[in-house]
């Protein structure tokens, strides 16, 4: 693909991207191509629809509805079923129900590789249109903002204008660039295959006979849980920063040694960068922020971070886990304030 992509002329070099991009994804599952596809066409449309002048905030809302949709439906069915469920079992009988009528089967939905990605990055082209930003005119160029193959999967999260003004700017082939990414690609590799898939059995091992641990193994086990879940998912990332600037883009940072964070705020400025960036932007900032009583504060962090752990994944311990930072976050701000007074 980077042969062929410094082969072609630039005018097609586009077109030849958002193809390697949609068999890319479709080599996978297919009929989830068009689902994306659905998903492309309707933010384009509601882009240029909002850029016209509609300002009036119904097409940004339709948008942001359709796409929340699209993700809830996909990721979130199953377990919003399968804990209504739950609670019928525990609750019916004291309501004199019977769960069996009040109780829903599983809709066993497969989900689709980076359905998270892709709406998040589709309310940020739209919340940025919204507010003035302008929006993009080609739809290939939007399609493969939307598709670009090496941030599909496991991000960083782009924004669309440095992905766009990059994508226009006509690139030269820079053997000092090959060579960057061609590092980052064995970098990644190494970090995911020598490091994370080794420390699989062990962590597995760990966490499957947690009650029969002493606390050496528990600490074990926890440890390498920690630096396994960093390189697996930094490893994927470093491997799709190489792929990009193989091709001539840079793609946002995505990880800063955030074990080494001095406390937790400090650690979400370091860890999932693209993420985190996009939580202050268009969640905690429009919920209010930290321009508000310190009550209104404390409370947005923690529906910041509860949505953020719900975000990794559609299950308890994750909206546990997102509980845990919020409530860790909220025990910073307070700290650093008294220590200021």
């Amino acid at each position: 693909m980077v042969l062929a992509f410094w082969l072609l002329p630039h005018r097609f070099r586009s077109i030849s991207l958002l193809v390697a991009s949609l068999f890319f994804y479709m080599n996978w599952l297919p009929i989830y191509g068009f689902l994306i596809a659905a998903l492309t066409v309707t933010n384009y449309l509601l882009g240029q629809a909002i850029s016209r002048g509609n300002r009036s905030g119904f097409y940004l809302t339709v948008g942001n509805t359709f796409n929340l949709a699209i993700l809830s439906y996909y990721k979130y069915a199953d377990f919003a079923i399968e804990s209504w469920n739950k609670a019928t079992l525990t609750f019916g009988p004291l309501l004199q129900l019977q769960p069996q009528a009040i109780s829903f089967p599983l809709q066993h939905i497969l989900l689709p590789l980076g359905i998270s990605f892709f709406v998040f990055e589709f309310i940020h082209y739209l919340t940025d249109v919204y507010k003035g930003s302008k929006p993009i005119a080609n739809f290939v160029n939007f399609s493969l903002f939307a598709s670009f193959f090496p941030s599909q999967i496991a991000g960083p999260i782009k924004r669309y204008q440095d992905f766009i003004r990059q994508l226009d700017c006509p690139r030269v082939f820079s053997a000092e660039a090959l060579e960057r990414g061609l590092r980052l690609i064995l970098q990644g590799l190494f970090k995911k295959v020598a490091i994370a898939d080794n420390l699989a059995p062990i962590v597995s091992a760990g966490f499957s006979n947690a009650s029969t641990l002493g606390g050496l193994e528990a600490w074990v086990a926890a440890c390498a849980f920690a630096v396994q879940i960093y390189c697996d998912f930094s490893g994927y990332t470093d491997m799709g920063r190489g792929s990009a600037i193989m091709l001539g883009f840079d793609l946002p940072d995505n990880f800063n040694w955030p074990y080494i964070a001095k406390n937790l705020p400090d650690f979400w400025k370091r860890w999932h960068i693209s993420l985190s960036s996009w939580l202050r932007d268009y969640l905690y900032i429009p919920l209010g922020g930290s321009k508000c009583s310190v009550s209104r504060r404390h409370s947005n962090l923690m529906i910041t971070m509860l949505l953020g752990g719900l975000w990794h994944g559609a299950s308890w311990h994750y909206v546990v886990w997102g509980a845990f930072h919020g409530i860790g976050l909220v025990f910073c701000h307070s700290y650093d304030a008294l220590v200021k007074r």
